[in-house]
C-alpha cells in the first residue's frame, strides 16, 4: 500500500485523500494509517484545507520521499538483472 501510495504521488502534482482511495482501491482507515506513517517517515506531506466548505486532504510527495522511490527502483531493477542472468 505504501509503494502504492508513493508510487500514485511521485507521478503528479498531488492527490487528495479520495483521489488516492479510489486509485488504490482501498478504505479509509486502511489509506489514513498507511498515509500516516509515510508522513511519519518524512516522505509525504498531508495538506488539510476546505474546498467549499467541505474538508480536504491534499497529499504530496517530498524530496526525501522521491530519493526512497527512486532508491527502491534502483535495488529493484539490480534484482531483476541478477535474476535474469542466473
Amino acid at each position: 500500500m505504501r509503494l502504492g501510495i508513493v508510487s500514485a504521488l511521485a507521478a503528479g502534482d498531488g492527490l487528495t485523500f479520495n483521489e488516492l482511495k479510489a486509485l488504490l482501491r482501498t478504505t479509509d482507515g486502511n489509506l489514513s494509517v498507511h498515509a500516516r506513517k509515510l508522513e511519519d517517515a518524512g516522505y509525504v506531506t498531508c495538506a488539510k484545507t476546505f474546498v467549499e466548505r467541505v474538508p480536504q486532504t491534499t497529499y504530496r510527495l517530498t524530496a526525501a520521499g522521491r530519493r526512497a522511490l527512486q532508491r527502491y527502483l534502483d535495488h529493484m531493477e539490480a534484482v531483476i538483472r541478477t535474476a535474469r542472468t542466473a
